[in-house]
């Protein structure tokens, strides 16, 4: 325990007697300090035994005590010490009085006890009370460290957490989901902890914050939170507090990783602020849970150097030298149907990360592709499942089980951004998405190994869909089992039309004839002229005149079946709507 005025009080060899707030001896005591000035107030941090002889002050006047004391405790200061025998026989009454009125414990120091006597004894116990947190910090890092190593890893260690903080403990991964927590029970107080999991992610790494705990406590680097009151200690971290109001236990969230974006997230609940050895049982968590979820650069890299051998393997049609290469690492992967996913950051993300790397820490840019690896490597690593995750310049190319989580959650992923945009709107036309939402992806039918050079090209040709569409996620079964009519409704597409139709639309708005509508009809009759001109309601003559017309104008023979399959499509562009 820290020094406390009752602990010095009890000091048998300082001999101090209580003669003011005796209730609140219980107070920790941060250093004691000798002062005699009449205004000591500038030069106190909070927590201090002041010690006097009243040298420079009117210690007799009533009015001069109250606002001299009334001063220190506006200070922090926590105790009075006076000197009884060196300018005074006595406490003086007034001092007394004053100390009682303001609620500040006041003891009487006798001649016989030195003040440096105290400071001793207040230094001996702070150095002791130092001794004790390190050694139980350093008995806590090894239990952490041998819990970290068995068999249950992160779950025995945040057990073992738990009860040195008399609280309980919880860890997210990089996507913000929950993985484990400590007791069971924490569970359900953890998951309502998740909108602050996710503004945490959202800052720099490292990162903190305090959610709950005393008014107006902040940590260095904590994003603050709800400062309601402190609730009780629990015993042990076996009690269940999991129905308490959100912010009635004090909350710390730390996050995880050496990278600039978190690999997870910990938090850990307690019923007040942490002491010197919680805090050093934290630190050595946060290290040891940080070695467990961040791999060294090393080993991604050696990582990412075989998961694109063994895609280019795939891809140039060497299934079994790609499993031969695989090995343990992918292999599992490629015995079973696979999907293939291809994604990229839509082009105005890509402009904004590029302007944003010019004038900001390269650190900080968001980065659509990173977040979208974070989500499916942690849903894989929940369920065990083995992905392929393969950087190619600005793309992201992905193999995973069919129908496993890491697809599922590709899938939300596009889902929650959708919603976020609150519009369909294609990228370059939206102004307010966050950068890191704009992401477009193509996902593949399933495939085996002999076939994920097909697979390739369905991803890629999905995502070509999903670009021009303004969607963040289209499957391969979307573009096979629809028409080809939206596909038409592409700038590039519109812009032929328009310049192929544009002679036939000013001959139209001449009144001379209607040239474009005759021109439909009679393609949409495959050439028919007494059907083509029964629609138009015109004769068959007329017909022929104006379809004469089209190639003069045109310059082109409708003979040619090209120039026939050019200008149906064309119409068919124009008459698309667009989906921006």
């Amino acid at each position: 325990m820290p020094p406390t005025l009752a602990s010095l009080v009890h000091h048998s060899a300082l001999k101090l007697t209580v003669l003011a707030g005796e209730d609140k001896l219980a107070t920790p005591v941060r250093w004691a300090h000798v002062s005699e000035l009449a205004d000591p107030v500038p030069w106190m941090e909070g927590g201090e035994l002041l010690l006097i002889t009243a040298m420079k002050i009117d210690a007799e006047n009533p009015a001069a005590m109250r606002r001299y004391v009334k001063r220190l405790v506006g200070a922090g200061v926590v105790g009075l010490g006076f000197a009884v025998g060196v300018n005074y026989e006595q406490v003086p009454r007034p001092l007394v009085e004053a100390a009682e009125g303001e609620g500040l414990p006041l003891l009487a120091v006798p001649r016989r006890t030195p003040f440096l006597a105290i400071s001793k004894a207040v230094s001996a116990a702070i150095a002791a009370e130092t001794y004790r947190a390190v050694t139980a910090g350093f008995e806590a890092q090894r239990e952490l460290t041998r819990a970290a190593l068995g068999a249950d890893g992160p779950a025995a260690l945040l057990a073992r957490l738990a009860a040195h903080l008399d609280g309980w403990a919880a860890l997210y991964d990089a996507s913000g989901a929950l993985v484990a927590a400590a007791p069971d029970w924490a569970a359900r107080r953890a998951a309502r902890l998740s909108g602050d999991v996710e503004r945490l992610r959202e800052r720099p790494a490292p990162a903190s914050a305090v959610v709950g705990g005393e008014p107006g406590e902040t940590d260095g680097g904590s994003g603050g939170g709800a400062d309601d009151g402190a609730g009780p200690v629990a015993d042990g971290g076996g009690t269940d507090r999991s129905d308490r109001p959100d912010g009635s236990d004090r909350v710390e969230l730390q996050s995880l990783g050496t990278g600039r974006r978190a690999r997870g997230v910990l938090a850990v609940g307690t019923g007040a602020p942490l002491g010197t050895a919680e805090r050093y049982a934290l630190h050595s968590a946060i290290a040891l849970l940080t070695l467990s979820t961040e791999r060294s650069r090393a080993l991604q890299e050696a990582e990412q150097r075989l998961g694109a051998a063994v895609l280019r393997m795939l891809l140039a049609g060497e299934p079994d030298h790609a499993r031969a290469v695989a090995g343990g690492l992918y292999g599992e992967l490629l015995d079973a149907p696979f999907r293939m996913l291809v994604a990229e950051a839509a082009a105005g993300a890509a402009a904004e990360s590029a302007d944003a790397a010019e004038h900001a820490d390269a650190e900080t840019v968001p980065d659509p592709l990173g977040v979208l690896a974070d989500v499916l490597e942690a849903a894989a690593a929940r369920t065990g499942e083995s992905v392929l995750a393969v950087p190619d310049g600005g793309r992201l190319i992905v193999l995973a089980p069919d129908g496993g989580a890491a697809v599922a959650a590709c899938a939300g992923h596009a889902r929650a951004i959708e919603a976020r945009r609150g519009t369909k709107a294609r990228p370059r036309e939206r102004t307010a998405a966050a950068p890191d939402d704009d992401l477009v992806v193509g996902l593949s039918a399933p495939a085996g190994p002999i076939a994920a050079a097909g697979a390739f090209r369905q991803a890629e040709q999905a995502l070509s869909v999903a670009r021009r569409r303004g969607r963040v996620l289209v499957e391969h079964e979307e573009v096979a089992a629809g028409s080809v009519l939206p596909l038409l409704a592409d700038d590039a597409v519109r812009a032929f039309a328009d310049g192929m139709l544009r002679a036939l639309h000013d001959h139209d708005a001449t009144g001379r004839g209607d040239l474009v509508a005759s021109l439909r009809a009679w393609l949409s009759r495959h050439g028919q002229w007494d059907a083509a001109a029964a629609d138009l309601g015109v004769h068959r003559h007329t017909l022929r005149y104006r379809m004469r017309r089209v190639e003069e104008i045109l310059g082109r023979s409708l003979d040619d079946p090209d120039v026939r399959m050019e200008l149906w499509l064309a119409l068919k562009a124009t008459s698309v709507p667009s989906t921006g």
